[in-house]
């Protein structure tokens, strides 16, 4: 049976399928030794042979990994520059795998990663409602009111965030404000950005979860595979803040 070229492409493992076009249309892909620039191509599995930037690309077993990434790791697979990335944490994973979303250098938590590309896709996108959740130390004490701001929604790249959520949680010894973020959103630094809107520097943002996947006990560094049943529930279709 035939399918189109950029759903095969996110079923090897390759990447999500709207990164797949992207990679298509820069002229990264071949189908029998010709490149194709349109991702709606249908190829026929097993018969056709597809290669991205030179190499064969086969169907995998789909893997999904809950990994806890550490502070000063990049959330990509390598770098040019040789700077420390996720891949130096799954050495022992044979898949190959890329991360849903990211993490900043200096963030920490949950990062999810998979081979699944329409999962993926599904996880990344905001209209699919999948609620992550943040724990953040911000310099100072942001009151009720401007909390209330951020959770309406600001300008942000030329749009209005979506609706969040956020709790404070508590204060550290210096009396910082710690506060528990929900988004359904992930923009570029997004809750660095929001913060300093409202004027507070965030000093540690970890997050700990993603829709009803949790750090369930990982150290830093450490991953988990997920369960079957968390994978059921991950590819079902939104959720809200409450």
């Amino acid at each position: 049976m035939k399918e189109r070229l950029n759903k095969f492409m996110a079923r090897c493992g390759v990447a999500a399928r709207r990164k797949c076009d992207a990679m298509i249309a820069s002229g990264r892909v071949k189908v029998n030794g010709e490149v194709v620039l349109d991702p709606g191509r249908r190829i026929e599995p097993g018969k056709d042979v597809v290669e991205v930037d030179g190499k064969e690309i086969v169907p995998q077993k789909p893997v999904y990994i809950a990994l806890y990434k550490p502070v000063g790791y990049l959330s990509t697979m390598s770098d040019p520059f040789g700077r420390p990335t996720i891949r130096e944490l799954i050495k022992d994973v044979k898949e190959r795998v890329f991360p849903v979303g990211r993490l900043d250098s200096d963030s920490e938590g949950l990062l999810l990663l998979t081979n699944d590309g329409d999962l993926a896709n599904v996880l990344s996108h905001p209209r699919y409602g999948k609620v992550k959740v943040y724990e953040v130390k911000v310099r100072g004490r942001p009151s009720r009111e401007r909390l209330d701001i951020l959770e309406r929604g600001i300008p942000m790249d030329g749009e209005i965030t979506a609706p969040s959520k956020i709790e404070e949680i508590g204060e550290d010894t210096q009396g910082n404000a710690i506060l528990r973020v929900f988004i359904r959103e992930g923009r570029k630094r997004q809750i660095r950005r929001m913060m300093g809107f409202i004027g507070h520097e965030v000093l540690r943002l970890k997050r700990v979860s993603i829709g009803p996947i949790s750090l369930n006990g990982l150290e830093p560094g450490e991953y988990r595979y997920l369960t079957e049943e968390e994978v059921e529930i991950l590819k079902e279709q939104g959720s809200t803040i409450g």
